[in-house]
């Protein structure tokens, strides 16, 4: 006969507004329809909530899941954040396994409950990004202010009914929230706000960096693959590495893939064909206005753009800066930042690392430059054409054409990382911090 456990802790009172139940109204509408043992205990100086569920299914049986939220607290005091039917374990008959499944693999998203999370969560759980094999377990890290927003996303994931979503915990340290993650997306980070000075906005969003780089160090897969969203995600991303020792330099991302879309939307625009038929885009470089969309090496049709689109002066003027400037463009549009197309840059920039890449083709990706064969200066995170074999590892992409140019545009980039590295230097063990940006550039989305 199954059995189900069930344990509780703290006061009625705060136990009641954490799960919107008390132990007077459990009864069997809430339950498994199974035996119950209960233990309970009281702690009324702690005041801590505590619950958890555990329900083992003997393989001739079924059962009812509890919509109820949980908060567990683990042994060494910290809270974790399960919910409702994703607090559930299940014994399955062998015949009801996806035999065809992969085995789960932990997602970690800081930031979940913005607006960004609100389009990528769907798109993961669905299988849009790891694939319709892949069962996922989403691990999502918010602040005790969006804690509530937080607990609302977990609620629409449940309604959902995605069958690859079989876990789902949330909640406000990134130590437990990383706990044994294979990838991590760090989307969360303060926007700039009016009269932030791009120095200001560094050392704000690299100390939440530092501290996330840390904790995934400490508690995370040792083979975890990060891809840093939130700007300036360059430096970010530079900043959670250095935070991070335990974990390979070449794991971490930042991400360019929203600029790579774009700009292969207005080459195609331009050639008059669809964007499928463009390949083979570089942008180069900082997620900024300093980023260098790369026309040099890439092709429409399998052919050199500029033997399909011959007008010089667009492609060097108007088409790079209408890559650069897309994001503040979208914004007056709009009346705010770029969202959706982030999400699906994010599913896209995955996908290009767990599906190998169509040969002689490569994507963008903002990657750690020590050893790069392009002249690019050591120790940066710095967009590069990439190659996956569909591992979650790439290599850099070989044979790239770097005429004076492209060279050039690439180096005003490469000065601006490195004074944005200078300014961070306290963040990254390299003494204190010296800001001497060279121009203030400002990030599609920062105001």
């Amino acid at each position: 006969m199954a059995m189900a456990d069930i344990s509780f802790s703290g006061t009625c009172q705060l136990f009641q507004r954490r799960t919107n139940v008390s132990l007077h109204n459990l009864n069997s509408s809430f339950l498994p329809q199974k035996p119950v043992k209960f233990s309970s205990n009281f702690n009324t100086e702690k005041c801590l909530p505590s619950m958890k569920v555990v329900c083992s299914v003997a393989p001739s049986q079924t059962q009812t899941p509890t919509p109820a939220p949980t908060t567990t607290i683990t042994a060494d005091g910290k809270r974790t954040d399960c919910y409702g039917i994703f607090c559930l374990t299940y014994d399955l008959k062998e015949e009801e396994k996806q035999k065809s499944w992969k085995k789960l693999i932990k997602v970690a998203v800081s930031g979940a409950a913005g607006m960004i999370s609100n389009h990528l969560l769907f798109m993961i759980a669905s299988g849009e990004a790891f694939g319709q094999d892949q069962p996922i377990a989403l691990q999502l890290l918010g602040s005790e202010r969006s804690f509530a927003a937080l607990e609302g996303v977990a609620m629409e994931l449940e309604d959902s009914l995605y069958p690859l979503l079989r876990e789902v915990s949330i909640g406000v340290d990134p130590y437990e929230v990383f706990r044994d993650v294979e990838w991590a997306l760090l989307i969360g980070a303060k926007p700039r706000g009016p009269g932030m000075e791009r120095a200001d906005l560094l050392d704000i969003n690299g100390q939440i960096f530092a501290a996330q780089g840390k904790a995934l160090d400490a508690v995370a897969s040792p083979n975890v693959k990060v891809l840093v969203v939130g700007n300036p995600c360059n430096t970010n991303a530079l900043i959670c590495l250095k935070n991070a020792p335990k974990i390979p330099p070449k794991n971490f991302h930042a991400l360019t893939r929203l600029d790579e879309n774009r700009a292969k939307c207005q080459l195609a625009l331009k050639a008059g064909v669809f964007y499928d038929k463009v390949s083979n885009m570089t942008i180069w470089g900082n997620h900024s206005t300093t980023q260098v969309p790369d026309f040099l090496n890439a092709k429409i049709l399998g052919r050199p753009v500029k033997e399909i689109i011959t007008d010089i002066k667009w492609l060097e003027v108007e088409f790079t800066e209408m890559v650069q400037k897309r994001g503040g463009v979208l914004i007056k549009k709009w009346g705010r930042s770029s969202a959706a197309s982030t999400a699906v840059s994010i599913v896209d920039a995955i996908k290009s690392l767990t599906i190998p890449t169509p040969e002689g083709d490569w994507f963008s990706s903002g990657v750690y430059t020590t050893g790069n064969p392009y002249g690019i200066a050591d120790d940066l995170i710095f967009s590069m054409p990439c190659r996956s074999k569909g591992d979650g590892d790439y290599e850099l992409a070989p044979d790239i054409l770097l005429d004076d140019s492209l060279r050039a545009r690439i180096k005003k980039s490469e000065a601006e990382l490195l004074a944005e590295k200078r300014c961070v230097a306290h963040l990254i063990g390299e003494g204190d911090g010296y800001c001497d940006l060279p121009g203030d550039t400002t990030l599609p989305g920062e105001q």
